[in-house]
């Protein structure tokens, strides 16, 4: 199982949902490059302007550890990253578990992806201009349970840990991208997590994945926000376990 974080995390998002999986399975997390205790001098921009370029690392990693018939589990954007990754190397991936995912996340007719172009670009530029307000106004809003302020101080801490050059460039990637097209190229079985409230991926995205994904199937979990392996991590392992 490998485990990947989203933008402005580290593998540590996933402290309490592996170590359930460490007795079944041969389990693997990591950081993109720029995260944790990756090495920022690796950050290459032209590579790293697309996800296509985050994949080709995911690809790279299962050849090193030689994974076959393994189960990709991604949080947010790394649902589209191991979506990429999975269409290159299928017999690397035979499972993909998509946490809190979204194709794209700016509006185009008749798509709702909960943001309009504008929005978008003021979201970079307000990332740009001021990484550690943008962190902490954008981080609890994300997290979406005000009733347990710790979490949204966690993600506001990890979005600070980010070099800002790197961080720019992953959002516009991330925010920018529209992988819709991929979606039924997907041979993987594929499990899409969901929660109520999420301001990043809406209910209705989810319900567009799984109508996309051929071999997919779609679980709301009773929690909010976009990130529940943090939040509710004891019924993200349970939806996992049921589904593997």
């Amino acid at each position: 199982m490998l485990f990947a974080h989203g933008f402005g995390c580290d593998q540590t998002m996933w402290r309490h949902v592996v170590p359930s999986f460490e007795s079944s399975h041969k389990v693997v997390a990591f950081d993109y490059i720029g995260a944790g205790g990756s090495n920022p001098n690796a950050y290459d921009p032209d590579k790293y302007s697309t996800l296509g370029g985050y994949a080709e690392d995911v690809v790279r990693i299962g050849k090193e550890l030689d994974i076959r018939d393994g189960i990709f589990v991604g949080h947010s954007v790394s649902a589209m990253i191991g979506a990429l990754a999975t269409i290159q190397e299928p017999e690397m991936f035979s499972t993909l578990i998509m946490v809190s995912p979204s194709p794209r996340y700016i509006d185009d007719e008749d798509y709702i992806g909960g943001f309009s172009p504008d929005d978008i670009e003021e979201l970079l530029a307000s990332l740009d201009d001021n990484p550690l307000a943008w962190s902490a106004a954008l981080a609890p809003a994300i997290v979406a349970n005000a009733d347990r302020p710790e979490h949204g101080q966690e993600l506001t801490e990890s979005f600070c840990k980010l070099d800002p050059k790197i961080a720019s460039g992953f959002a516009r990637a991330t925010f920018t991208s529209d992988n819709r097209a991929d979606l039924p190229k997907i041979t993987a079985r594929t499990l899409v997590l969901q929660c109520k409230e999420d301001i990043i991926a809406p209910e209705h995205v989810g319900e567009y994945v799984r109508d996309q994904i051929p071999n997919s199937k779609l679980l709301m979990l009773d929690a909010t926000g976009h990130c529940p392996n943090l939040t509710a991590p004891d019924q993200v392992i349970a939806a996992i376990r049921d589904f593997v």
